[in-house]
């Protein structure tokens, strides 16, 4: 309609100057803070099983599975589902791919912090 305001566009962070480094950038499906929790606990531990993680980021089960199926859906983490005895046992793996989006994650995020440091 005439009149009507121009819909809000979400700003855009600029270059973070000479590092070259954009925010936009920043690898969205790791940079989600339960996500990146699964990850870094993963990094620390060749395996966690499902339980270990939930209590350890203090997470639903809901939420802990969508999350977790989002990584896995990106390739950076590997779910395995067995059963120990009679109970039913589902246990996390970070893998290479998964590994190598975190260092590069880490690596940006230190890059915008000294960016923002030296200013």
């Amino acid at each position: 309609m005439a009149g009507d305001p121009a819909p809000k566009r979400k700003p855009r962070m600029r270059s973070a100057g000479r590092s070259g480094v954009r925010p936009e950038s920043i690898d969205r499906v790791i940079h989600e803070r339960v996500r990146l929790g699964i990850v870094s606990a993963l990094a620390g531990a060749p395996a966690l099983t499902f339980v270990e993680l939930k209590s350890a980021l203090g997470l639903t089960d809901g939420n802990l599975s969508v999350h977790a199926r989002r990584l896995e859906e990106a390739g950076y983490v590997e779910c395995k589902k067995g059963f120990d005895g009679r109970t039913p046992r589902t246990e996390f793996r970070l893998t290479a791919k998964g590994r190598a989006a975190l260092t590069r994650y880490l690596d940006h995020m230190e890059a915008l912090v000294r960016t923002l440091r030296d200013r």
